[in-house]
């Protein structure tokens, strides 16, 4: 496939800092075993993207731990593969800062000058579908667009805040784009994915950086709208915008619906994660699970519902879980109530505690803590 494709992770967090704090937007754990980030990996290689690059923002530890050699995805090559770009501070000569997207393209622009494809796919981990390219890419070639926007008709309601928005005419050419402040004014919510050719995001950057711009979708294509022949390419599957607490728990809580769980994971192909190899799930006499979700390595004696159990949680007897999503290594103990709640990794809940919050604002109980 004559596609390339680059991570750019240049990502709002405003909204998420309780689940953020130590970890990239892309690093956030989602539907039990996953990561945001895998989500848009496993589309490019799926479809057939044999060369990713991934543009890093900041504490990408996390990230790199979870990425490795890419071999989950099958991107460990000797040729192409997976690419790690990390932050540069020096993308303008004797200017020690760190600047926006635009200056990690372009202290990274050797590796687009060098890719051997023709065109390449940007895209963000923060919006989470199940797609396949290649129909954008034709649909690209076929209208002779400069770039593709994907977007999707759904729209994002109370949760705009840095959405990029669209205008498309009837022939599909897209004739506004804005970054929202809070209200939904264009029709159309972008997925944040961009197809061009490979060159023309290399003068783009070049361009950008000439003229004093660091922000790729405000200084680099709705500033040269009316220059560029900008398409849209619509998806018609479902779409999880991750941008705030409140979208994150209901995206969470959609995947115990069966049809949303399979859309997202294998409508135009499956999604790939580290493999940790945990055993089965052990679910002792007088435990109850219902309409839920859970991990392998996980100790149930209590009540489950309607909730999400990551890897290795440990539910003691006479715990009630509902509503709920517990990550990796959580320790929840006997007599504890839990509702509308999410306990980041490793939090142990100590006996008798009862935790409630809202379907709008979940509360929170961060990475480690003893409650």
């Amino acid at each position: 496939m004559d596609l390339m494709g680059v991570i750019n992770l240049y990502e709002s967090e405003e909204l998420l800092q309780e689940l953020t704090r130590h970890r990239p937007l892309a690093a956030l754990p989602f539907g039990g075993r996953y990561r945001l980030i895998d989500f848009v990996l496993s589309n490019m290689v799926n479809s057939g993207i044999a060369n990713v690059g991934i543009l890093f923002k900041d504490k990408y530890r996390s990230l790199m731990d979870h990425l490795r050699s890419g071999k989950e995805w099958d991107l460990a090559r000797k040729r192409d593969g997976l690419v790690l770009m990390p932050p540069s501070y020096s993308a303008y000569p004797g200017v020690g800062r760190c600047g926006g997207e635009v200056d990690s393209f372009f202290s990274n622009l050797d590796y687009l000058r060098f890719s051997r494809q023709k065109y390449v796919v940007i895209a963000g981990s923060s919006v989470l579908c199940n797609l396949n390219y290649q129909p954008a890419l034709d649909y690209h070639q076929r209208t002779g667009a400069d770039v593709t926007v994907l977007y999707t008709d759904n729209k994002c309601l109370n949760d705009c805040a840095g959405a990029v928005l669209v205008e498309v005419a009837a022939d599909g050419r897209v004739t506004d784009m804005e970054v929202a402040a809070s209200a939904n004014r264009l029709g159309r919510l972008s997925l944040g994915m961009y197809i061009m050719k490979r060159e023309l995001l290399i003068d783009l950057i070049d361009n950008c950086v000439a003229h004093g711009g660091y922000d790729f979708v405000k200084h680099c294509l709705i500033r040269r709208l009316e220059f560029l022949k900008v398409f849209g390419f619509k998806h018609d599957g479902y779409v999880a915008r991750i941008s705030s607490l409140s979208n994150y728990f209901q995206h969470n809580m959609e995947l115990l619906n069966p049809n949303v769980w399979q859309e997202l994971f294998s409508s135009s192909g499956p999604i790939y994660t580290k493999v940790k190899d945990e055993p089965p799930s052990k679910y002792k006499g007088g435990s109850k699970v219902t309409n839920s979700l859970v991990a392998g390595g996980c100790i149930i004696e209590g009540c489950v519902e309607n909730s999400i159990l990551f890897r290795g949680v440990t539910v003691h007897k006479g715990a009630h879980i509902k509503n709920s999503i517990v990550m990796q290594k959580g320790i929840i103990e006997g007599g504890v109530m839990l509702d509308q709640v999410i306990c980041d990794k490793n939090v142990h809940i100590k006996a008798e505690r009862q935790l409630k919050g809202d379907r709008g604002y979940p509360l929170v109980v961060k990475k480690g803590m003893v409650v």
